[in-house]
């Protein structure tokens, strides 16, 4: 018994191994899928084109203008009192709102 044990032990870590190798093994001839520079570049956000909005109100018209002019590829309002995670984000714009809605940052995170 303790040598199947064994046995099971060493094959299990050599999975371990490869699963979190660097370059994983491929099959020999195999070819990518992936066509290369498919990807679009990410939009960076850009906060100083959005100041204009604020002291304005956070409508949807207001929230599409901002993501355009910023070139973000989405947008956050931020409420006050509302959690909020800390990650920073270079292709989001968060918008701080006061209890009116009015609009009182526009910044990249």
């Amino acid at each position: 018994m303790p040598a199947s044990r064994s046995l099971l032990l060493a094959l299990l870590l050599s999975l371990a191994g490869t699963a979190c190798a660097a370059n994983p093994p491929t099959l020999a001839g195999a070819r990518d899928a992936t066509p290369a520079n498919t990807e679009e570049p990410a939009m960076t956000c850009q906060a100083a084109k959005g100041q204009w909005a604020v002291g304005e109100t956070a409508d949807e018209a207001v929230m599409a203008r901002i993501l355009a002019d910023t070139t973000s590829e989405r947008a956050r309002i931020i409420r006050p009192g509302m959690a909020v995670t800390m990650d920073f984000r270079e292709e989001r714009v968060n918008v701080d709102v006061d209890a009116d809605n009015r609009i009182l940052a526009v910044r990249c995170g």
